[in-house]
Order: structure tokens, then C-alpha cells, then sequence
């Protein structure tokens, strides 16, 4: 009993929300089919963006609403491309080499900036947002045609500034639907499963064979993973389930990009920098009594952050189909911490998995409350309201909560001493 009210206290949001979607599901009256295909669509568009605020929270800066800077460098690489006219996969790749390259710049001079308001990174990075976005829309909308003169669609009758909305034209799609050997990697949901229930078999096979892992919790990921793959098998024959194998379609080769991320970020931790990434986060101040750049590993983390965010936001813009030259990244941060704090992360502490789980619970919510308030209140409205009050809620309370934390631990030191 004890075990269950401890865990039912330390993941009170990720629980409440699940009873929220669960709530929201009954009420919306849609499909579960069209749920899971519109759910599959919407991870595979934002499960990066939410990912890269893992990098700051562990390196003790709290949660970085300045990934928007990351979205802005995605915009501009794909901005270019179009200017250039690269379409389909090469276009996507040569976007991601050069929103990697502006992420680079500006996550350095965001991580610098940051380094000298320590304590107030949160609000700072938002300021920061802010301001950048005021930049990009400057060079987008005066200098891009004005200053430099050159012709392309994309620009406005006028012949300066940036359309406000951009066809990703060939680029559509051009991850989610890679083809190998003339076939799709876009499958049916039981293709998907029995293709990642091996994928992960394999993994926790090499962990508790070759890695000598033989810890409990990779005995109980491999048994998880046979179920996956017998699931996908036996579903797949199922007459019954002919709708989800028609209507919920996975694409293979970007959830391999967002597992692969996962992988590399888990490897990651445990390199030297990963190490020092958690020292500071822990105690700034004893990281640098033992011999940690405590600024430049901060720098680091907000750089990385800042190129995952980019990446992802061109993985979202290929999936949706076309670009919102200026809007499409200011809600980015705001929508990102809210989905990691639904998963269960906190300023102070975030992991892979809370990132995964919220992303998922978020954009459940976002499905179906429109839905679910239309039937409820005869007013689509509502929901809408009602997730920005839940967005904005998440993130009021969460900072909250961190105060109190903070204010509780400083007695308790005060105390001992």
C-alpha cells in the first residue's frame, strides 16, 4: 500500500491526465482508429521538439523555453531550400545541415547569455524567444528580397518578405514515406509492432547478453517487447481489427530517427560531458570545486538543445506539408514544457521516458477535447479554451511547485547548519 500511494504521489500529473484523455476519449465519441492514426501523426510531428528540453533541465537551467530559437533555425533552413528549389529527401537533408549550423550560432549565444542571468534561465530564454523572433521576422520580412534582391515564389507580390505560408511541395513527406527496394516504410499499426516489438527484443537481448545487464527491469522490457511482437501477429489476422490495419498508418523511418534519438541521448548521458551535464545540474557550485567549466558545459547543453529543437521542427513542418513562416514556431516552447511537464518531469528533473509519455498524453488531449466539448457544451470553443488553460496551467503550477521546493530545501540546509 505504501509503495502505491509513494507512486501514486510522485506521478500525480502523468495519472490525473491519463483520466483526463481517458474522460476526453469517452466524451469526443470518436473512433479509436482515428484516434490512434491521428496520435501516430502528431508524436511522430513533435516527439523531437519535446526531447531536446531534456538537455537543460538536467544541466540544472530549467526548462528552456528557448528552443523556440531551434525552431526558428529549422525555418530557416527550409526557408532556403525552397528559395533554392532542393525538393524531397535531399531538400530535407540540406535544410537539417543548415538549421544545424544557425542552431550551432544561436544556442552559443543563447547559452552565453543565459550564463549570465544564472537562476533566472527560465524567463530569460522566453525573453530571449522573443526577441529572436522579432529578428527573424525583421530579416524575412524586410531584408529577405529588399536588402538582398533575389526572385523566387516564395516571396510576396511585392517582391520583399517572405509568403506567409510555404508549400513543402516534394518535401511533404519526404522521411515519413522513404522507400527501400521500391517498398514503403510507411506500414499498418501491426506491421509497426511486430517491427519495433524485434527492434526492442533485440536491444534488451544485447543489454542482458552482451552488456551482462541482467537487472530486472531488462527482463521485464524484453518480455513487453514478445508481447509487442505477438500482438502485431495476431492482430494482424484478426477480421475484427481490419480498421486500425487500414486507418493507422507508421512511419517506419522517422519513429527510427526519434528511437535512434533516444538511444544516442541515453548514450550520451553516460559520456564525460553527460556526466558533467548532471554534476552541474546537480550543484553548480561543488561541480566547480571539482574541476567542471561549469559556463561552457551550460553552453553546451543549450546548444545541443537548441539543434534537436531545429531538427525536429523540420521533421514536423515534412509531416505537416506546409511552413508557417512566422507563427509556426512562437508557440513551440510553451507547447513542448507543458507536454514534458504532463509526462511527469519537473525544472529540476526530466528524463526520456516522461518526454515520451507526455508528448503522448498532450497531443491525446488536443485530439480529442475539441471533440469532446462540442459534445459536452454544443461548442467546439471550449476546447480549445480548455487545452490552453490546461497548457498554461501545467506550467503555472510547475514553477510553482519548484519555488515551494526550492524555499523548503534552503530551511532544511539552514537548519543543518
Amino acid at each position: 500500500m505504501g509503495k502505491i500511494k509513494s507512486f501514486a504521489g510522485k506521478n500525480v500529473v502523468p495519472l490525473l491526465f491519463v483520466v483526463i484523455c481517458a474522460l476526453g476519449v469517452y466524451f469526443s465519441g470518436t473512433g479509436i482508429p482515428t484516434i490512434l492514426a491521428d496520435l501516430v501523426n502528431r508524436f511522430d510531428r513533435n516527439a523531437l521538439l519535446v526531447l531536446s528540453l531534456i538537455f537543460p533541465v538536467i544541466s540544472g537551467m530549467g526548462l528552456n523555453f528557448g528552443i523556440v530559437l531551434g525552431a526558428m533555425s529549422g525555418q530557416v533552413g527550409l526557408i532556403l531550400v525552397s528559395i533554392w528549389q532542393i525538393q524531397g529527401l535531399a531538400g530535407i537533408l540540406v535544410a537539417m545541415v543548415i538549421a544545424a549550423v544557425v542552431a550551432i550560432f544561436c544556442g552559443f549565444l543563447a547559452g552565453k547569455m543565459l550564463n549570465k542571468t544564472k537562476g533566472q534561465e527560465m524567463i530569460t530564454s522566453m525573453i530571449l524567444g522573443f526577441f529572436s523572433n522579432g529578428v527573424y521576422q525583421f530579416i524575412f520580412l524586410f531584408i529577405a528580397g529588399g536588402v538582398i534582391k533575389f526572385s523566387s515564389d516564395i516571396l510576396l507580390s511585392s517582391g520583399i518578405g517572405i509568403k506567409n505560408t510555404l508549400e513543402m511541395g516534394t518535401m511533404q513527406y519526404a522521411l515519413d514515406n522513404i522507400e527501400i527496394g521500391g517498398l514503403s516504410t510507411k506500414v499498418d499499426m501491426f506491421t509497426a509492432l511486430i517491427f519495433f516489438g524485434a527492434l526492442f527484443a533485440l536491444y534488451y537481448l544485447f543489454r542482458i547478453l552482451v552488456k551482462k545487464n541482467r537487472e530486472r527491469r531488462y527482463w521485464i522490457c524484453l518480455i513487453v517487447s514478445v508481447v509487442l511482437i505477438l500482438a502485431g501477429i495476431i492482430g494482424g489476422q484478426m477480421d475484427s481489427l481490419v480498421m486500425y490495419k487500414m486507418m493507422v498508418r507508421v512511419p517506419i523511418s522517422t519513429y527510427l530517427i526519434i528511437f535512434g534519438a533516444c538511444v544516442l541521448m541515453q548514450a550520451f548521458m553516460k559520456t564525460k560531458l553527460g556526466q558533467d551535464m548532471r554534476a552541474v545540474g546537480h550543484d553548480r557550485h561543488v561541480a566547480s570545486s571539482s574541476g567542471i567549466n561549469v559556463d561552457k558545459v551550460r553552453v553546451q547543453a543549450i546548444i545541443i538543445s537548441t539543434v534537436v529543437a531545429a531538427l525536429g521542427q523540420i521533421i514536423f513542418y515534412q509531416n505537416l506539408g506546409t511552413i508557417d513562416t512566422y507563427y509556426g514556431h512562437e508557440k513551440v516552447g510553451t507547447y513542448c514544457v507543458a507536454a514534458i511537464l504532463i509526462g511527469g518531469a519537473s525544472v529540476q528533473k526530466a528524463t526520456i521516458g516522461q518526454a515520451i509519455l507526455g508528448t503522448l498524453l498532450f497531443h491525446l488531449l488536443f485530439n480529442v477535447s475539441p471533440l469532446a466539448a462540442q459534445n459536452l457544451f454544443s461548442n467546439s470553443m471550449v476546447g480549445g479554451y480548455f487545452r490552453m488553460t490546461v497548457c498554461y496551467g501545467v506550467i503555472a503550477v510547475s514553477l510553482i511547485l519548484h519555488a515551494w521546493r526550492s524555499r523548503v530545501d534552503r530551511k532544511k540546509k539552514s537548519k543543518e547548519v
